[in-house]
């Protein structure tokens, strides 16, 4: 186990853990917006900067979603130079996404407001603030690949790869700001980025309460990640709760446990 300090207090680590996860693992209070422990960081948000002591004594701001945990490694998660980078961050982030309701809850609780600038945003507004969650999950989890960065006018945008979506809404579900969001409504679901529709696709019902939960693409791409699974892929006909309920109803119970629990 790897020994460092984060604000004087002695934290312990396994090799190749960042500093952030090992601050939230020891409950230590770190601002993030762009960072998912199933993902490869990005650093792409700055929120999580942190004041990294070097051996002369002088701090320097790091990101702590990119910083290794290292033998010794003296971090503060306060101070003078934190402040400063953090507010920068979180003052660029609110002009790109200025009604996002977390966004704007995370700044106030570091006291941070919009403030006000005579120079106009670059991109413009839009509720979207290029952290890049919705790529990097639909590429590096769910495998499908189906948004991408393109550039308009010099400006990056995230869009659509035409015909890969299968409609599993993970990237609305992961989007920190609800740039992309997803609406079901009588059997279909609606997928949107800054309120323009992507795309739209029939939902299926559950085999066993008839409540539509997922479309048809995602249901035969997941089938056909477990086609060596049948006890697994039988479960795909039925929503989350129900096959919940099915697994539970086929569990068998183990010759005399009852009597040992009584």
């Amino acid at each position: 186990m790897i020994k460092f300090t984060i604000d004087g207090r002695v934290v312990e680590a396994e090799k190749g853990m960042t500093v952030l996860a090992v601050a939230r693992a020891h409950k230590i209070r770190i601002p993030a917006l762009c960072y998912h422990p199933a993902l490869k960081s990005a650093g792409s948000c700055r929120l999580c900067a942190v004041e990294v002591i070097g051996e002369t004594g002088q701090g320097k701001t790091m990101l702590s979603c990119i910083i290794r945990a290292k033998e010794g490694l003296v971090v503060r998660t306060t101070g003078e130079l934190v402040e400063k980078a953090r507010t920068l961050a979180f003052q660029r982030l609110l002009q790109m996404a200025p009604q996002s309701v977390r966004l704007r809850a995370l700044a106030d609780e570091y006291g941070i407001s919009p403030g006000s600038s005579e120079v106009r945003p670059e991109p413009l507004p839009d509720g979207c603030i290029r952290c890049r969650l919705c790529i990097r999950v639909c590429k590096e989890v769910v495998g499908v690949e189906a948004l991408k960065i393109e550039k308009r006018d010099g400006t990056p945008f995230v869009v659509p790869v035409a015909n890969r979506c299968i409609g599993c809404g993970t990237c609305a579900n992961l989007c920190p700001t609800d740039a992309i969001r997803l609406e079901d409504n009588a059997g279909i679901r609606t997928l949107m980025i800054r309120d323009e529709v992507i795309g739209q696709h029939p939902l299926e019902r559950c085999e066993r309460c008839g409540q539509h939960y997922a479309t048809p693409e995602f249901l035969h791409y997941v089938e056909e990640r477990t086609a060596r699974l049948p006890h697994v892929r039988a479960q795909h006909h039925y929503c989350p709760t129900c096959a919940r309920q099915q697994m539970s109803d086929r569990s068998p119970v183990p010759p005399g446990i009852l009597s040992k629990l009584n």
